[in-house]
């Protein structure tokens, strides 16, 4: 055998002699670098049932707030504050005001990761109704229709599925500084693309 026939074994046993400690340890041996990248963190807009349970916390009202995820609305858990002995319409104010609370507020570390977002502003306050309004009438310190599409689509469909607004589908809002009222509603097409427009809404005699 040449001296290059002899070389050329030595390295095909030595090539076998790697690939085996390689497969001994668990490692496959491969001809080309491989490259998966990081592996995946969480499902976009998808939360396990631990995860949801600890959204609320320990104390006060169980409710459901919309947020945003993939261009969508999703429902996410929280609680608000509401004394069981407050009048009904004090209490429906109490309600709306942690309701826009929670929703103004950022979303859990969980949330972020899975690709939960809002865009209410910080700060909105809320009031109910003045005289010769709708008993349901909640007003808002910024006028509904000088919020973003995306904002009002949450305030809306949250409100209107609470017991806030009667948790009847829709829910009247107005502004502190203007008399007109707007009822809203919250439509499938309002959940599935909150930013193709405003919710449906018919103006209705305010005070």
């Amino acid at each position: 055998m040449t001296i290059r026939g002899v070389r050329g074994v030595r390295l095909l046993a030595a090539t076998g002699a790697l690939a085996a400690l390689l497969a001994g340890c668990g490692i496959r041996a491969t001809q080309v670098p491989t490259d998966f990248g990081p592996a995946p963190s969480m499902v976009p807009c998808e939360l396990s049932v631990s995860d949801i349970a600890t959204q609320a916390t320990p104390s006060g009202m169980p409710v459901e707030v919309f947020l945003l995820c993939s261009g969508a609305l999703v429902r996410v858990n929280r609680s608000v504050e509401a004394a069981q002995s407050t009048e009904e319409a004090q209490r429906r104010v109490v309600v709306a005001q942690g309701l826009l609370d929670a929703l103004a507020g950022d979303p859990s570390d969980v949330e972020d990761e899975a690709g939960y977002s809002t865009a209410v502003p910080p700060g909105l306050t809320v009031t109910g109704p003045a005289p010769d309004d709708p008993e349901d009438t909640l007003r808002l310190s910024t006028a509904p229709d000088s919020l973003p599409r995306y904002a009002l689509a949450q305030i809306v469909c949250t409100f209107a599925d609470s017991a806030a607004a009667g948790d009847n589908g829709s829910v009247v809002l107005g502004s502190t500084s203007a008399d007109s009222l707007r009822r809203y509603e919250c439509t499938q097409k309002t959940q599935s693309s909150p930013g193709e427009g405003n919710p449906p809404s018919e103006e209705i005699n305010g005070s």
